[in-house]
């Protein structure tokens, strides 16, 4: 346990002898978009001062006129810019920073980032080096989990990587097989072999795309499970080495190995898988020595799980669990590397009700999801209890297409599954988004589906039902017709009377 002596410097961290809380005035956010947001209301709340460190492409976005403070770190490309550690070091240096939020994606999962921070005296939000290290590797994380005696895929995770090998290594595994990218994760290098004859040409293709991503080329097999279901454990590790989990998300419904919907709780689990699978995620966190917010991902087929991977970073998802939880992430993050107790176990109680969460992507979902760029035009979230809108991007913003196409994320809460299904489709039926496509018809589909709604759904789910995005019906094209009228006619009155017409007293929500 922490306990505070004073307000000095000191705190007791259980076993060990002493250390000093770090002050932290002014965070640095190496990352873009809603998640930047994100981090940035956390530290208005805790009265920190925020610097974003941005692309050239970034400065029109929310982040930037939250912010604190902007520095732009290199141009649109990630090379240069959001994945350019020397950059992001120098940027926070420049502005001041005591430490560095790495959000998630680009340099979060990077223990060379991580070791660069710190060489730099800045704190880095997030777990040390060595246990990105060993966990953020796939290969060496997977090492540690056959001595947890945590189950895991049968495949292959050899130094030995040429293609020649890893050739054989699918031969002897059996197909269907999986190829992964060892330093990361996202579905990046990710590819699918079900015919030996691709298997030289998905396995070259995964090794660039994965060094085009992470710096490394190096890749690892798996058998593929065909009916699994994608679950995961939030855990989060505090100032005194002491590991907690809180409970578990379903993230089955994936596209291309992006996730699109994922909920707390999982529908699928007993309470004893549930049991079984949170002290396993507990138990390879414990033995990196880990601290802060992680997830421990797993597949789940015939009752029975198998380790995926450790993400050493927040998650996309995580409002979900904030949300049946009644917990902070991004707080507790901040607190427990500035040295603080961020919460104790009585805080961390059973689940309360279901929460959803949906990423809205700027794509037309009746062109099999290609991404819609532009300027956006009147955005409008229809606000309500337990209703929560996490957004990057507003009405003027451009949409281009140097970065991942989400907009928003959606997140709603209810009593009940059924019940939290029900709103979120009421939700995402009633938002307004013009000027790009977006995927909400796409996003109602799926939530309608018998599949999700009985929770039985796996990770081809998508691919089985949804492989090629949705066909829109007679009512559908004349609404998208309607409200670009309806969007037309809001712009072309304005600077024509005080009273701007809206979208919301027009017939075409009902269409």
């Amino acid at each position: 346990m922490c306990l505070e002596k004073t307000n000095e410097t000191l705190y007791l961290l259980g076993m060990n002898n002493s250390s000093k809380v770090k002050e932290i005035r002014t965070i640095a956010i190496a990352n873009r978009g809603e998640v930047a947001v994100r981090i940035i209301k956390a530290c208005e709340e805790l009265g920190i001062d925020t610097v974003l460190l941005h692309s050239e492409a970034d400065v029109s976005s929310r982040a930037f006129r939250m912010a604190t403070k902007t520095i732009c770190i290199g141009p649109a490309p990630t090379n240069q810019s959001y994945l350019n550690i020397q950059a992001n070091i120098q940027g926070a240096v420049a502005a001041g920073a005591d430490a560095v939020h790495p959000g998630f994606g680009f340099l979060s999962e990077n223990a060379d980032f991580a070791l660069a921070c710190k060489d730099a005296g800045l704190i880095f939000i997030g777990p040390s080096p060595e246990s990105i290290r060993l966990l953020g590797d796939k290969i060496s994380c997977k090492a540690l989990a056959q001595k947890a005696g945590i189950p895991l895929v049968p495949g292959y995770q050899g130094d030995d990587q040429s293609v020649e090998r890893l050739i054989k290594e699918v031969e002897l595994i059996g197909l269907p097989v999986i190829i992964k990218a060892a330093a990361g994760g996202g579905g990046r290098g990710m590819k699918l072999i079900r015919d030996l004859s691709e298997a030289r040409q998905l396995i070259e293709s995964a090794k660039r795309e994965s060094l085009s991503a992470f710096g490394s080329e190096k890749v690892f097999l798996e058998k593929y499970l065909d009916r699994a279901k994608h679950i995961e454990f939030q855990i989060f590790g505090d100032c005194a080495g002491q590991v907690q989990h809180l409970f578990d998300r379903e993230c089955s419904v994936q596209r291309r190995h992006q996730k699109i919907i994922e909920e707390a709780t999982s529908p699928s689990l007993t309470d004893d898988l549930r049991r079984q699978m949170g002290s396993a995620a507990v138990s390879i966190a414990q033995m990196a020595q880990y601290q802060g917010a992680g997830t421990v991902e797993f597949l789940l087929q015939d009752g029975k799980f198998y380790l995926l991977e450790v993400n050493t970073r927040l998650q996309v998802e995580h409002p979900v669990t904030e949300e049946v939880m009644g917990v902070d992430l991004v707080k507790m993050q901040i607190l427990t590397a500035m040295g603080k107790f961020a919460f104790s176990s009585e805080d961390i109680r059973i689940p309360r009700g279901h929460s959803i969460e949906c990423r809205l992507y700027a794509e037309d979902p009746y062109q099999g999801g290609v991404p819609s760029t532009g300027k956006l035009g009147t955005i409008a979230w229809p606000e309500g209890p337990r209703r929560r809108f996490e957004y990057g991007f507003e009405s003027g913003d451009i949409i281009t297409s140097h970065y991942d196409p989400m907009i928003a994320k959606v997140i709603v809460w209810d009593e009940s599954r059924p019940r939290a299904i029900d709103k979120m489709i009421r939700v995402l039926q009633d938002s307004v988004v013009f000027g790009v496509h977006t995927n909400i018809p796409y996003l109602v589909k799926i939530l309608s589906h018998p599949d999700f709604v009985t929770g039985v759904m796996t990770t081809r789910f998508i691919e089985t039902h949804f492989s090629e995005g949705i066909k829109s019906s007679h009512n559908e094209e004349d609404r998208i017709q309607f409200s670009r009228q309806v969007y037309k006619q809001t712009f072309s009155q304005k600077n024509q009377t005080s009273e701007v017409a809206s979208p919301w007293l027009s017939h075409w929500r009902n269409i």
